[in-house]
């Protein structure tokens, strides 16, 4: 592998002594890993009825090394949305922040998901997750992956921060943001994001970073808490960031972050271009992660809180108007569409035929579901977790609260979304394959499926495809044969 010159340069005055050992790190191969998704499975569980060669992440409750002749992506528990495939440093952020139930939370920069699904589960179905991105192609993927995870309580957007910040000051309880970045802490992992640096790149993502911790400040109750992260190591993106947010917000304070063995303080002075830049001792409250001491690839983190009792909220305004933008924001949100998604406001309850067919649709899923917390826009139907947003004039929205299906003249068509909420448990029409059984993989594909005189004795009807019990998606009885109903955008080519 080759460094930049400029990069180890950098490093080598950064580390000092530690410099050998972090360069010697890049021989070494890259860690695999998974998260799993604790909604629909345990450690304990996914450990007897996997085939993987696990072993722990240290530092995660969740997650699992796995070896790379283990075929985790193409496995059907990955299509059952058992876990999520992320590297372990990547995982840390939305791992130690404090996310529960009923909270309020924002992943601004969310695509393609991986810490978005990490939170959904903390918040286990309770309160609200808005997941955000500026690309209207990366949301898609992110949409999928908090999909598969059976995430209900969601907020799906395509945004700029500024446009989000207008539609909820001081609003959210938590907010991750785990900034674009100039990657240095990937170069072992992604080789392509060498190609991508150049020297001046920490000083532009900088300036981008500076503007969405900004925005992201003015949306944070009081309270609240900020988890900031980046998988780089220039100070310019990572200590610079939080004392520029320190010194630009009196609101707001550095907090100490849960330690493991292998974390490092933040550096609490360092030499940017020469000028050697103040020290700030509470920026040891920090944490690094370096390649070198932990099994994971290299990562930052800080929490920061807004303190309560002391706001004044014009004072917050006015510091927040001071930082002149430096993103191009409104060019930005033209080109995202700045569709207003009024695609989810307007809802309604069903009305009493409407609830007819749903009633006997929802007798074969062992859920109750009041039909207050069920909204009918056109023929969709979604169900409200409480949080579903109604005013977002000038937001692009990909979901609003879980998608459960479409209503047609007289019947109900369940969603892929809806599926992956469910398993061979909470259905009474299942077809349960096991993980080696030859048909998963056809039916994943999108192929017809045979069933045998057994597979036959629930009746005709919507049936949920499970792999162990956990689910796939939908197919429809047609006595001995079962329609494939798996979502066309989800299917495997092989």
């Amino acid at each position: 592998m080759e460094l930049p010159v400029e990069f180890t340069d950098r490093m080598r005055e950064l580390l000092g002594e530690e410099y050998d050992a972090f360069i010697e790190s890049y021989q070494e191969p890259r860690h695999h890993a998974l998260r799993l998704n604790t909604l629909k499975i345990s450690p304990e569980k996914f450990e007897q009825i996997s085939s993987f060669h696990l072993s722990p992440v240290p530092w995660i409750p969740n997650a699992f090394y796995y070896e790379e002749q283990d075929p985790a992506s193409r496995h059907p528990f990955y299509a059952a949305g058992l876990y999520y495939l992320q590297e372990p440093s990547a995982m840390t952020p939305a791992s130690v922040f404090d996310v529960r139930p009923g909270m309020k939370v924002l992943d601004l920069c969310a695509a393609p998901g991986g810490k978005s699904t990490a939170l959904g589960v903390k918040l286990n179905g309770e309160g609200l997750l808005v997941s955000n991105d500026i690309s209207g192609s990366r949301c898609k993927a992110l949409l999928h992956n908090i999909e598969i995870f059976g995430i209900p309580n969601v907020l799906v957007t395509n945004a700029v921060p500024a446009r989000l910040a207008e539609h909820f000051p001081c609003f959210f309880d938590r907010i991750l943001v785990d900034a674009p970045c100039s990657g240095e802490g990937m170069f072992r992992k992604d080789d392509s994001t060498i190609s991508a640096w150049y020297p001046q790149k920490p000083d532009d993502c900088g300036k981008i970073q500076r503007e969405i911790v900004t925005q992201a400040v003015k949306m944070l109750s009081p309270g609240g808490q900020l988890m900031y992260s980046t998988c780089t190591f220039a100070p310019e993106e990572d200590e610079e960031i939080v004392r520029f947010i320190l010194n630009r917000f009196p609101q707001m304070k550095l907090c100490s972050l849960p330690r493991a063995d292998g974390f490092s303080e933040g550096l609490t002075a360092y030499t940017i271009h020469g000028e050697k830049r103040p020290e700030m001792p509470e920026l040891s409250q920090c944490v690094r992660l370096w390649p070198h001491k932990i099994g994971g690839e290299g990562h930052f983190m800080a929490l920061l809180c807004r303190k309560t009792g002391t706001d004044s909220a014009a004072a917050f305004e006015e510091n927040a108007q001071s930082f002149k933008s430096i993103s191009t924001t409104e060019k930005q949100d033209r080109r995202s569409g700045g569709r207003g998604s009024r695609a989810r406001s307007g809802k309604e309850t069903p009305d009493r035929q409407q609830q007819e067919i749903l009633r006997k649709f929802l007798k074969d899923v062992r859920k109750t579901y009041k039909f207050d917390h069920l909204k009918i826009h056109g023929n969709m139907v979604f169900l409200d977790t409480g949080e579903i947003q109604d005013n977002l004039a000038g937001i692009a929205c990909l979901r609003n609260g879980l998608y459960m299906g479409e209503l047609k003249k007289d019947r109900f068509e369940p969603s892929q979304a809806y599926a992956m909420t469910l398993d061979s448990q909470t259905c009474t029409r299942v077809l349960n394959l096991e993980a080696g059984d030859e048909r998963i993989n056809r039916y994943l594909r999108g192929e017809t499926l045979n069933l045998t005189g057994e597979e036959t004795k629930n009746g005709n009807g919507w049936t949920l495809v499970c792999v162990s019990g956990y689910p796939l998606g939908w197919g429809k009885n047609t006595g001995s044969i079962l329609k494939n109903k798996y979502l066309a955008g989800w299917r495997t080519r092989s």
